[in-house]
């Protein structure tokens, strides 16, 4: 039987429910998937992802006796007050984040993740940790929902691309691990449209980079002076691992 790929270009597109028996790979590539790559990297124990503000603030509250929780997040593109960290991959070094929980907070990504986990596995993915995801997708059989978090609910040139990136490689079979393409795939009309997108990107060497800062989450970054975040996610590969929801624990860590 041919594999469904579906992509959902907004998580108001599909019922959590929709997701059950597939793997969910939830982007926000400016910046929240991005960002969390680069914790997990650096050395972050877990990331707890939070729909609210106050939520995360009750979090750190409750973890204050152990000393590890940190807040992190942004509204609108910038820090929140009282935060320790934003939510640019800069700020999230070894030195902040290093054996630290982080109760993370963002406007697009962390609800896009939370309205993702009744899939039987919840991956996040960004171009920086683009080829572990595609790895690790073309090992398992399970139909693939890639879930655009979009901006403010309104589809993302970002999100897109990176989908259009995804369903290009599975189809290519381009393995770092030697995998084969898929057989067959069986394309909703959405992967198809972010196909095509991609790979009209695609077609010069900074045409990704382009791509991101035409893009209303790019043109809001650029505004609030944040060029490096869009060039940090628009660069592929920085990071050899695949953070996974883990629904027992409510935290992001890394995937065995």
């Amino acid at each position: 039987m041919p594999r469904k790929i579906s992509v959902h270009v907004l998580p108001a597109l599909f019922e959590p429910s929709d997701l059950a028996g597939g793997i969910a790979v939830v982007t926000d590539v400016l910046r929240a998937t991005t960002t969390i790559a680069y914790a997990l990297k650096n050395g972050a124990r877990g990331i707890i992802p939070c729909k609210t503000i106050d939520e995360a603030v009750a979090l750190r509250e409750t973890g204050n006796a152990s000393g590890k929780i940190l807040l992190g997040g942004e509204r609108g593109g910038e820090p929140i007050s009282g935060f320790d960290l934003g939510n640019s991959p800069s700020e999230w070094s070894s030195e902040a984040v290093a054996d630290r929980d982080v109760a993370f907070t963002t406007t697009n990504g962390t609800r896009a993740l939370l309205r993702s986990v009744l899939a039987d596995r919840v991956l996040t993915g960004a171009f920086a940790n683009f080829g572990a995801v595609c790895d690790l997708l073309l090992t398992d059989s399970r139909p693939i929902h890639i879930v655009c978090a979009g901006t403010v609910g309104e589809v993302s040139t970002e999100d897109c691309l990176f989908a259009g990136a995804v369903v290009d490689r599975l189809a290519s079979g381009d393995s770092s691990e030697g995998g084969a393409a898929v057989e067959e795939l069986e394309l909703c009309d959405a992967a198809q449209l972010v196909l095509s997108h991609w790979k009209s990107a695609a077609d010069s060497p900074d045409g990704l980079f382009r791509a991101m800062k035409a893009g209303s989450g790019g043109r809001n970054l650029m505004r609030l002076g944040l060029e490096a975040d869009i060039r940090t996610a628009a660069t592929l590969d920085q990071v050899d691992l695949i953070p996974e929801y883990l629904p027992q624990s409510r935290r992001i860590s890394p995937a065995n």
